[in-house]
C-alpha cells in the first residue's frame, strides 16, 4: 500500500504534468528516442542530379547530426534509385505511398496525409525538412505540415528564382545571371505572394543554394530567423560506385587524368516527351527555342573537344545527366565531329546511376557541362568542372561563383569554344593547380553546410 505522503507526491506530480504545454509533453516523450527528420525530397529519376540531393543531405546529416534518425518523403524512386539509396543508407525509412502514384493525392482535403506511412511520419517526425531543388516546388507540404501538426520546419539549399523559367510573365527567352540580379532588384518589395512569404516567415531556417535567391528574399523583407546561402546538397555526396566505374573506363579505355566528360543540354527539357503526356502549347514555344538554339550551343563544346583532342591526344566521353541527353550525347557532340577526332570520343549509351558517374567524374582530367549538377559531382570527388550555363536556366548556376569557382563558370552566350579551350588547356597544364583550387572551394562548401545541420539541430532542440 502507498503511504499517504507517496500518494500525495505522485498526485503533485501526475498534476504537474497535465499542466505541462503539449510542446514540453512532446520534448519529454521524445527524450528517450532519436530526434526525427522527415526529408521531402527525390523530386525524379531521370536526373541524377535530382537522384543526388537525397544521399546529399542524408550524408550531411549522418556526418554532422549521427544520433539523429531520417525519414524521406519521396518524389519518384525509379531507375534504382530506391534500391541505391537504401543500399547506402540501411538504416533510412521511406515513407511509401507519399508521391500520389496510386491515383490518390498526396494530401487529402483537410491539408493531411492520405497514406498510412505518411501519416505515421507526420505523428512521429520531429521536424520537416524541405530538400534541395529548383522552384521551392513543395512548399506547400511545409505549410501542410506545420498547420496540421504545429512542428516546425526548415529549407536546406532550394532556388527561388523570380525571373528565369516559363509562364507567369517570364520571359521564355531567359537572361545572365547579372541581368537576373538586376531585375530582382527593380521587384517591388510585394512581388513574393502572400502563401509563399507565409510559409518562409514560419520557417526555422531557410539556406538558399546561391545568393541570388536568398537575395531576392531579403529585399522581398521576409522574417524567417536564419536566411542563409547554403550549397546544393549534392556537394555533400560520398557515394562512389568504383568497381562498375573503372570497369566501364577500362572497356572504353579512359586512362584516368587523360579524359574529360562532356554532358550536353537542350535549353528546355522536353518533360512531356520524357512522361508520354500531351504536348501542349507551351511545349510547342519551348520546343521552337530549342531548335533555334541547340546547334549554336553545342557547336562550342564541339570546337573545346577538337582542340583537346588535337593538342593533348586524351580522350572524351560524351554522356548524359538526364535520360533524354543520352541520344542527344550523340547526336548533338559525338556524330558532327571530324574523323579525327571521332576515334577518340566515346559515347556512353546508357543511363546511369550518381554513384557511377561520382566514380567517372573522379577520375577524369575535367567535366564540362551545360547541366548544372554534374559539375557539382565532378567537384565534391575533386576533380576540376565547367558549367555553361544556358540563358533559360534558372539562377541556381550562381552557386559556382558563390563557392569560389568563378573562373570555371560560362555563360553559354557569352562564350565561344576558344575561350573553352584556353580555360580546359590551362588544367592540362596545371592540373595539380586546378585540384587545389578544387580543394579551397570544398572547404568552403563543407563550412557551409555543417552550418545547414547545426541549424536544423538547434531547431529540433
Amino acid at each position: 500500500m502507498l503511504t499517504r505522503r507517496r500518494f500525495l507526491l505522485r498526485s503533485a506530480t501526475a498534476a504537474a504534468l497535465t499542466a505541462l504545454p503539449a510542446s514540453r509533453l512532446a520534448a519529454q516523450s521524445t527524450a528517450a528516442r532519436p530526434p526525427r527528420i522527415l526529408l521531402r525530397g527525390s523530386w525524379q529519376s531521370v536526373n541524377i542530379g535530382d537522384i543526388g540531393h537525397t544521399p546529399g543531405a542524408l550524408r550531411l546529416i549522418e556526418r554532422h547530426f549521427p544520433e539523429s534518425e531520417v525519414i524521406l518523403w519521396p518524389g519518384t524512386l525509379g531507375h534504382g534509385s530506391r534500391e541505391f539509396l537504401l543500399k547506402a543508407f540501411p538504416r533510412l525509412r521511406i515513407a511509401e505511398g507519399a508521391s500520389g502514384s496510386d491515383g490518390k493525392p498526396v494530401l487529402g482535403p483537410d491539408g493531411r496525409p492520405t497514406s498510412k506511412a505518411l501519416t505515421e511520419a507526420w505523428a512521429e517526425a520531429d521536424i520537416m525538412i524541405h530538400g534541395s531543388g529548383s522552384g521551392f516546388g513543395a512548399r506547400a507540404h511545409l505549410a501542410a505540415w506545420h498547420r496540421a501538426t504545429g512542428k516546425p520546419f526548415g529549407v536546406f539549399g532550394v532556388s527561388t528564382d523570380p525571373i528565369s523559367g516559363f509562364g507567369d510573365g517570364r520571359d521564355p527567352e531567359g537572361g545572365t545571371l547579372q541581368s537576373i540580379r538586376q531585375r530582382i532588384e527593380q521587384l517591388p518589395r510585394t512581388h513574393l505572394d502572400a502563401e509563399t512569404r507565409w510559409i518562409i516567415d514560419h520557417a526555422s531556417f531557410m539556406f538558399t543554394r546561391e545568393t541570388l535567391s536568398r537575395d531576392y528574399l531579403r529585399l522581398q523583407g521576409v522574417t524567417t530567423p536564419i536566411l542563409e546561402f547554403g550549397p546544393d546538397a549534392q556537394f555533400g555526396m560520398h557515394l562512389r560506385d568504383d568497381p562498375r566505374g573503372d570497369a566501364y573506363r577500362k572497356s572504353q579505355r579512359l586512362e584516368e587524368g587523360k579524359f574529360i566528360c562532356v554532358i550536353p543540354r537542350l535549353r528546355y527539357t522536353p518533360y512531356y516527351q520524357i512522361r508520354n503526356e500531351a504536348r501542349m502549347a507551351s511545349d510547342h514555344v519551348k520546343d521552337a527555342i530549342n531548335a533555334r538554339t541547340t546547334e549554336q550551343d553545342h557547336a562550342k563544346l564541339r570546337a573545346m573537344i577538337v582542340a583537346y583532342v588535337r593538342q593533348t591526344g586524351n580522350r572524351v566521353m560524351a554522356c548524359a545527366e538526364m535520360t533524354y541527353q543520352v541520344p542527344m550525347a550523340k547526336e548533338v557532340l559525338v556524330d558532327p565531329l571530324p574523323a579525327d577526332v571521332k576515334k577518340n570520343v566515346v559515347w556512353r549509351d546508357t543511363y546511369w546511376l550518381p554513384d557511377e558517374a561520382a566514380s567517372i567524374y573522379s577520375k577524369a582530367q575535367a567535366v564540362i557541362s551545360v547541366e548544372c549538377h554534374s559539375p557539382i559531382i565532378a567537384l565534391a570527388n575533386g576533380t576540376p568542372a565547367f558549367y555553361v550555363r544556358q540563358p533559360t536556366d534558372t539562377c541556381k548556376g550562381q552557386m559556382y561563383r558563390d563557392i569560389g569557382v568563378d573562373n570555371w563558370f560560362f555563360e553559354v552566350d557569352e562564350t565561344n569554344g576558344d575561350q573553352l579551350w584556353s580555360r580546359l588547356e590551362a588544367i592540362h597544364r596545371d592540373p595539380a593547380g586546378a585540384r587545389t583550387y578544387v580543394a579551397n572551394a570544398m572547404k568552403r562548401v563543407h563550412r557551409l553546410q555543417k552550418r545547414m545541420v547545426d541549424a536544423l539541430r538547434e531547431s529540433i532542440a
